[in-house]
C-alpha cells in the first residue's frame, strides 16, 4: 500500500514527520488513538476541512472535534472555564471530549457554524507526536464511513477509503474500541453527550471534590 507506515512492532517516531507533513498541508491520514483509529487533517484549513467531510461522507450540521497534542494547543483554538479545567486537569490525556467556546482562528465548517469545539488529548503517543509534528490541532472524526463502525484497525479502515485517504498509520488493533467520552458544562454542571469508557459518575465526582474543596 502506498503512503503506508506500519508502527505494531517497532516505533520510530521520526517517521511521523512525513505524515504530519501531509496534514499540516491539508491531506487526510488515518492514524491510530487509544480509543478508535482517526481520520483527520488540518483543523485550520477550511479547505482540508471540506474533504475530510467529503471522505467521510459527514452531514456538514455534524461538527468535527479538535485533537491537540498539549494546553497550548487547547488555548489557541477555546476558552477555558475554572470547571472545565480541572476535567482537563483529571483527564487530560485521555478517552476524553470537552465541548468548549471555540475562538475565532476556528473554521465554522468544524463547528457546524456553532460558537462551541469538541477537543481532545488523546493517550496515545503516535497520536500527540503526528500532532506535535503537524504543528497544528487535527480535526478528527473516527476513521469510518458515517453510520459505519468505527474503525479498529487499518484492514477494515482501508476497505471504507481505499485511495481517497492520503497516507495510513498502522500501530495494530485499538486499544479501547469505543469512542470517547464527550462532555459539555451548562450552567456549571456537566452534560454527558456521549458515555464512553469514562463513566458520568467518575465526571461528577471530579467536580464534585472541586466544589467541595471550595
Amino acid at each position: 500500500m502506498k503512503n503506508y507506515l506500519d508502527l505494531k512492532n517497532e516505533i520510530k517516531y521520526e517517521k511521523l514527520k512525513e505524515p504530519a507533513e501531509i496534514i499540516t498541508n491539508g491531506g487526510i491520514v488515518v492514524f491510530p488513538t487509544e480509543t478508535v483509529y482517526g481520520i483527520g487533517t488540518n483543523g485550520l484549513d477550511k479547505n482540508a476541512i471540506e474533504k475530510l467531510y467529503k471522505v467521510k461522507q459527514r452531514a456538514k450540521n455534524k461538527p468535527i472535534s479538535l485533537l491537540v497534542s498539549d494546553i497550548n494547543m487547547i488555548n489557541l483554538v477555546a476558552n477555558i472555564t475554572q470547571l472545565e479545567y480541572k476535567l482537563i486537569e483529571k483527564f487530560f490525556p485521555g478517552p476524553l471530549t470537552i465541548i468548549l467556546k471555540n475562538k475565532r482562528i476556528v473554521p465554522d465548517i468544524l463547528t457546524a457554524n456553532t460558537d462551541t469545539i469538541g477537543v481532545r488529548m488523546p493517550d496515545n503517543e503516535v497520536a500527540r507526536k503526528l500532532i506535535e509534528y503537524a504543528n497544528v490541532p487535527i480535526a478528527t472524526s473516527s476513521a469510518n464511513i458515517s453510520e459505519k463502525p468505527s474503525g479498529t484497525n487499518i484492514q477494515d479502515i482501508v476497505k471504507y477509503f481505499e485511495d481517497k485517504v492520503d497516507y495510513y498509520i498502522d500501530e495494530g488493533e485499538s486499544k479501547i474500541g469505543v469512542g470517547s467520552t464527550v462532555v459539555k458544562i451548562v450552567d456549571g454542571r456537566p452534560e454527558i453527550l456521549r458515555e464512553g469508557i469514562i463513566t458520568r459518575e467518575e465526571i461528577y465526582n471530579c467536580l464534585n471534590n472541586i466544589k467541595e474543596r471550595n
